[in-house]
């Protein structure tokens, strides 16, 4: 029995290589049914976001597989690039992945300190793998565990301020590079949880925000509130109008193309040189009002990748008058005194979360066999008391009641002998008295028999 992870260092893994690993939800479900055929794991949870990919497994004794090879296995990679990944990832047992769940459930792990998004994260990956058969008992009560925890420590104000997220720290980057968004027209591309967060954020900053949706989804669209909204499909049409343009989809394409970008902008410049007054500045004498020339002329704008896999093609940047930044550009890297004062504070709460699993983890073996003892001494019980029963002068229906009584009581009291013993004896004392216990409602039972 044992707990293993393997993840991805975000920390040292660019995008592109991130993104090899990336797993959609479609390609969780494959994966985790996969997983689940393979001999020795007992349980598997798959956490896939923009910065990371870790798996947790929950194994027996015949666990023989390397992790590793598994993850390359499930993303079809060809044997001769496995060295050229392997250096990217961590590999973690027991306490080890115990207390990185724990911190990284906590927002320690992340990119941007206390990150208030991750805790769902996990929360989501938790659920994905229980409605797919995929979470044991152990990485359910290890996972329920940490979300617990981190709930806890996000009430250090120092370790998470309420504006920490990638969107707000995107904002905050750009603006002390001088750039504003008062009245400035943005366009996201994306309509789920990080698009949604995006164009809230943006239109707070006084922005003029239009959400892109798709026409294929059945049913009402809900769109952030005072924001404006596109088809997807005719996102191009707007793009040229667009200050900013921000994309955070899950989608496994590019959402925009060098060519899709460069043929807008010529288009645009094509109308400037017709329509010189509508759209630039009425040209001065002897002033060049060529395409290419317009082209140059044409307002910069400045596009924002979120998402991983990419969303933005990255050869756009090479057009003039763009500027991309995509995710790694916005981490927070300072550490102030009184974060690292919550960081310990959250350390101690995670400890004693941990002393909390592992008291119950290392004993998960003898449960089964608590449990039968429990229900040994029970019917051993009632075997004592059916003739006693029987000879009171009470109607059945009391005796019954007074049964069920007596039958709870003597599982308190089963109960508390049990797990009072395995919290005041050692680990090799208590496996010694559940196994005389063992013994004991056994050969009762065998008597009880002859």
């Amino acid at each position: 029995m044992g707990i293993l992870m393997a993840g991805i260092d975000h920390s040292i893994a660019p995008i592109d290589i991130r993104t090899v690993f990336s797993f959609t939800k479609k390609n969780m479900a494959e994966a985790l049914e996969h997983l689940k055929q393979i001999r020795g794991i007992e349980g598997c949870v798959l956490i896939s976001t923009c910065n990371r990919m870790e798996l947790y497994l929950s194994t027996g004794d015949e666990f023989a597989s390397d992790i590793f090879e598994l993850l390359c296995e499930l993303r079809n990679l060809p044997e001769s690039l496995y060295g050229k990944y392997r250096p990217y990832f961590r590999f973690r047992e027991e306490r080890e992945a115990v207390h990185h769940l724990f911190r990284l459930s906590g927002g320690l792990e992340s990119r941007i300190l206390g990150d208030d998004q991750i805790v769902t994260q996990v929360k989501d990956a938790l659920s994905f793998a229980r409605e797919h058969y995929a979470a044991d008992h152990v990485l359910e009560t290890l996972f329920r565990q940490a979300i617990t925890a981190a709930k806890k420590v996000k009430t250090y104000d120092e370790l998470s301020p309420s504006d920490q997220s990638v969107v707000r720290t995107a904002i905050r980057t750009l603006k002390e590079e001088g750039y504003t968004f008062e009245g400035k027209k943005i366009m996201v591309i994306g309509n789920g949880v990080m698009g949604k967060l995006a164009a809230t954020q943006f239109q707070q900053q006084g922005a003029d925000v239009t959400v892109t949706v798709r026409q294929y989804r059945s049913g009402v669209v809900e769109i952030p509130k005072n924001c404006s909204r596109i088809d997807y499909g005719r996102r191009m049409e707007l793009f040229g109008k667009c200050d900013y343009v921000l994309s955070a989809t899950v989608s496994p394409n590019y959402t925009l193309t060098k060519e899709l970008v460069a043929e807008c902008r010529k288009e645009q410049a094509a109308e400037c040189t017709s329509e010189p007054e509508a759209i630039c500045s009425e040209p001065m004498s002897g002033q060049d009002t060529s395409v290419a020339s317009n082209i140059e002329k044409k307002k910069p704008v400045v596009l924002i990748d979120l998402a991983v896999p990419r969303d933005i093609e990255p050869a756009v940047a090479e057009l003039d008058g763009v500027r991309l930044y995509d995710i790694d550009c916005f981490r927070e890297e300072a550490v102030s005194e009184a974060q690292k004062k919550a960081i310990a504070d959250a350390e101690a709460c995670f400890a004693e979360q941990m002393e909390d699993f592992f008291a119950w983890y290392e004993c998960v073996d003898v449960i089964p066999k608590i449990q039968e003892i429990k229900e040994l001494a029970a019917i051993d019980l009632e075997n004592r008391l059916t003739k006693k029963l029987r000879a009171l002068p009470m109607a059945e229906e009391e005796k019954a009641a007074l049964r069920g009584d007596i039958e709870a009581a003597a599982e308190r009291s089963m109960n508390k002998l049990l797990f009072g013993l395995r919290d005041n004896v050692s680990k090799a004392a208590f496996r010694e008295c559940v196994e005389g216990l063992e013994e004991v409602y056994h050969d009762t039972e065998h008597e009880n028999h002859e």
